[in-house]
Formats: structure tokens, C-alpha cells, sequence
């Protein structure tokens, strides 16, 4: 396990603080930190990491969260570390994530999840925010026009777009990073690299979130510099990673999803969310 990958720049002050490069994480340590620069939660109460107590479902863990300020944590797993680290370096998207959680929820009459919750549950497992003030380049990545972005438009790419991974999931997964490695791109369109300015929009654009088809896939070894292999054109050809879009067919594609039903294993494992 490393941190060395690009993904990991945003955090790195954090991961020094914590040492997490070299020891276990700690919910004393994560405690520290949240009281330290005092974040709270949507509603205004303490964040703090407790030990997770059995197993919670989806549901169940947002709403514990939103109610008390309280993350369940299993600091011995990188998955929730990594959760923490996400939450202590992005407090008001992860807050608005969980606030939005809660309204959904608050909706819902049964025992299923809808498209609203599916979206806000990939942006929190495997989300990256990308950032460009050129809808061409947006374009080219809704496209998966993957040699034309990641090659043809490299210099572009490489000094006009920002790419911040908030996903939990996808943090653990770059620890050790493998080619056909996935997220989710939340799209941003401001004139700032700045991490703050850049979590503003997140939480300003999860409002017009509504389905998990508006999260546009993203391989993210792909990204210029983030894999020592994407330094050829030959890198992106291969179509078992950078994939074409799917034909788009009107009697399937653009039809709405069902809502997917609310499984019961619990949030920590990731067995219940969707990727």
C-alpha cells in the first residue's frame, strides 16, 4: 500500500499529520483532527469518528450520522480510513452528501432507493470532481472520446483540467492502483484550481443530481502523469479500459432506472452500494 499516487495530492497534508504512510490510523487521531479545525456536520453538531458498533445499513448509517455527528469507523480498514480522510480534507461536501442523503431518505416511502440516493452513493464511493472552463473537453470525457481527451488534447488536459478524487472507495483502490481502475466524474466548470473553490461547486452542482446516467465514467489511470504507462497513444487503445460508449438506443438507454432496493449488508463492507 502507497501513497504515492497523484490522486492523493489534496490529502497530503493530512496523511503527514496522521502518518498514515507509516502507522495504523486511529479514531484519536481522526478526533483530533476534526476537533482541531472544529467541522461539523449538516446540522451543526461536532463531526466525530466512533467505532463502528455491528452492522448498519445504507439507510441507517447516513441517517446516525446526520442525527448525532457521529461517523461509525472501523480504523483498522482502509475503506473507512479513507472515508475519514475524505471528510476531514472536503468536511462541507461530505456534509452536504450525507444532508442530501437524509432528504432522500426522508422521501422515501418503502424499502427502496431511488436514482437520487444510487448517484449521491457512487459520488461518495467513487466520485472525482473535473474540473474545466472548456465544455469541449467536458464533452470529450461525457463522449469517452478517451484518445482525442487523454492524447490529442493532452497539453489541455494536462494545464486547464483539474481532477480531485473524493471517493472513498476509489482512494482505497488507488493504494494500489490497477489499469481498469474507475470513477465518476462530477463536473465543475470554474475558473479555480483551488481545492476550496473547487468543493464550493461540488456542493452548489449535487442539487441537479439526480440519477447515477448523469455520472460520466472515468478511468482514472488515464489522467496525464497518473500512470507512468498513459506516456503513449498506445496506452489508450486498449478498449477493455477505455471503453466506447454504448450504443445509444432510445427503447433502452434513456429509459429511466427502477429504483434499486435497499439491501441490508452493511455500508462499511461496500457490499451495499453501488460502483
Amino acid at each position: 500500500m502507497s501513497f504515492d499516487h497523484p490522486a492523493f495530492a489534496p490529502y497530503r497534508q493530512l496523511i503527514d499529520t496522521l502518518d498514515l504512510a507509516r502507522t495504523p490510523a486511529t479514531l484519536a487521531g481522526f478526533n483530533a483532527v476534526a476537533g482541531a479545525f472544529d467541522i461539523i456536520q449538516a446540522r451543526g453538531l461536532p463531526l466525530r469518528f466512533i467505532a463502528a458498533d455491528g452492522r448498519l445499513s445504507a439507510r441507517d448509517y447516513e441517517t446516525h450520522i446526520l442525527q448525532t455527528g457521529q461517523v461509525p469507523t472501523r480504523a483498522d480498514t482502509w475503506h473507512d480510513a479513507m472515508n475519514a480522510l475524505v471528510w476531514l480534507r472536503f468536511p462541507h461536501f461530505k456534509a452536504a452528501l450525507n444532508a442530501a442523503h437524509g432528504e432522500a431518505i426522508g422521501r422515501e416511502t418503502d424499502t427502496l432507493r431511488g436514482r437520487r440516493r444510487d448517484a449521491l452513493t457512487v459520488l461518495d464511493e467513487s466520485g472525482v470532481w473535473v474540473n474545466s472552463r472548456d465544455p469541449a473537453l467536458h464533452a470529450l470525457l461525457a463522449e469517452h472520446a478517451w484518445q482525442a481527451l487523454f492524447w490529442e488534447h493532452r497539453h489541455a488536459v494536462e494545464t486547464t483540467m483539474q481532477f480531485v478524487v473524493v471517493g472513498h472507495a476509489l482512494l482505497e483502490k488507488l493504494l494500489a492502483p490497477y489499469p481498469a481502475v474507475t470513477g465518476k466524474c462530477l463536473m465543475l466548470n470554474i475558473d479555480s484550481s483551488d481545492p476550496g473553490s473547487l468543493e464550493l461547486q461540488a456542493v452548489a452542482t449535487l442539487s441537479a443530481i439526480d440519477s447515477p446516467r448523469q455520472l460520466a465514467p472515468l478511468p482514472v489511470q488515464g489522467v496525464p502523469g497518473w500512470d507512468a504507462a498513459n506516456a503513449t497513444t498506445e496506452y489508450y487503445a486498449n478498449q477493455a479500459i477505455f471503453r466506447p460508449p454504448r450504443l445509444n438506443l432510445p427503447s433502452a438507454a434513456n429509459r429511466p432506472l427502477p429504483p434499486t432496493p435497499a439491501p441490508s449488508p452493511d455500508h462499511q463492507t461496500g457490499e451495499s452500494q453501488p460502483t
